[in-house]
């Protein structure tokens, strides 16, 4: 698809009128739930593979936006409707998959029955479909059916969308989670059955004014608000500077190409550049085992109850950490690629890293999770297939 400039120019004048918005809200941690319960080593063990997504000087578009889930440090997550009338689900948004799911009122995992379920009796829009569906989300897995019917995401009214009903969610993947499903935001490519994702619903019957969307994480703990996502535009307001426009390598996951990565000013990984998708599906920053391994020990994070520990107090002192992407650098700070929870008023401070290795050919890669979008405000451009990144307001 050609580049949109001039049509965006005109949308600049013509949809500030038809503005519309949504904030995000942050919920309980589940790792502060997880810890109180006693649960947190536990379900941080067994689900390690799972924490698995224009011009700057316009000011409006027509937007639409819902909230996502952070696995266990800040959750994001929001809520759509499937069905006439309407049946509400919380949803994670990831940019990592590219198929909707929500639990069926015929399933009796416990995983389903702890959670909203979708009853297709009782939607007078409903269509059976009838294929079996299968998805494994590293120790998650789920199958199900494919139905269609209407999806509403804030305001927009989704026509014909197939999407899966979980009849069996086996193990404790999904029982603590605070969402219902999960509402994918990857390349068609990536999508189980061949079902077309969401958002290409959205763009083919013309729900949003340019074809693509925008995600903001607060990085505020106080803030009520935890984010925005933009189906149709992005919010110059949430970023400082202006866009860097990178291209996509692989359409898939929203993959891209690391130039470098620097610990402390010196490059430490992908010396000779690397590939990275980015995935709000995925809580922390991960990379291939052996590398996350060294990482740790760079930045002075040590083995503690299945996570790897810092001292809060020795944040300050501990290096940078710098991706070279399309040749600018990306720096995160310890403040900012360490998770700290309170217990009892004590200070209990985590690293953001975390090894997983993706097997060829599709790895391996280094994911920047939600860590990193906190601090990097991102916008996924389907037109143009690239990513926009720019610092996010705090």
């Amino acid at each position: 698809m050609k580049t949109l400039l001039l049509l965006l120019a005109v949308l600049c004048l013509a949809v500030a009128s038809g503005l519309k918005r949504v904030t995000l809200t942050r919920h309980r941690s589940l790792r502060k739930l997880l810890r109180d319960r006693g649960q947190l080593s536990h379900f941080w063990k067994a689900h390690k593979l799972d924490m698995v997504q224009y011009r700057e000087d316009c000011s409006a578009f027509t937007e639409a936006s819902e909230p996502l889930i952070n696995y266990l440090d800040m959750e994001y997550f929001g809520q759509i409707s499937i069905g006439t009338p309407p049946q509400n689900f919380t949803v994670i948004f990831d940019t990592g998959s590219s198929n909707l799911w929500v639990p069926s009122v015929y399933c009796v995992s416990k995983a389903c029955t702890q959670h909203a379920r979708f009853q297709p009796s009782q939607s007078s829009t409903y269509q059976v479909v009838g294929t079996p569906f299968s998805i494994q989300y590293g120790t998650g897995s789920l199958t199900g059916i494919i139905g269609s019917d209407q999806v509403v995401v804030e305001g927009l009214t989704v026509s014909n969308q197939q999407f899966a009903e979980s009849i069996s969610e086996p193990g404790k993947a999904f029982v603590d989670a605070e969402f219902d499903g999960i509402l994918g935001l990857a390349y068609p490519s990536l999508a189980v059955d061949g079902v077309t994702p969401v958002f290409d619903n959205m763009m083919a019957q013309n729900l949003v004014e340019l074809p693509m969307f925008s995600i903001y994480m607060s990085s505020n703990p106080e803030s009520s608000m935890g984010g925005e996502l933009i189906f149709g535009g992005f919010d110059p307001s949430r970023f400082t500077g202006t866009l860097n426009w990178v291209p996509v390598t692989q359409q898939g996951y929203w993959q891209i190409q690391l130039d470098n990565i620097q610990v402390g000013g010196t490059v430490v990984f992908c010396a000779d550049g690397c590939q990275a998708i980015v995935d709000t599906g995925t809580s922390l920053i991960t990379g291939p085992t052996k590398d996350a391994k060294e990482m740790q020990s760079y930045i002075g994070a040590t083995p503690v109850d299945g996570e790897y520990a810092v001292d809060c107090s020795n944040l300050s002192a501990m290096p940078d950490v710098t991706f070279t992407i399309n040749g600018l650098p990306y720096t995160l700070s310890a403040q900012a690629y360490t998770l700290t929870e309170y217990v009892d008023g004590m200070a209990f401070c985590t690293s953001g890293f975390q090894g997983l290795d993706i097997p060829p050919p599709g790895g391996p890669l280094w994911i920047l999770g939600d860590v990193f979008i906190r601090r990097f405000y991102a916008v996924f451009d389907r037109g143009n297939n690239r990513v926009g990144l720019a610092p996010a307001v705090p």
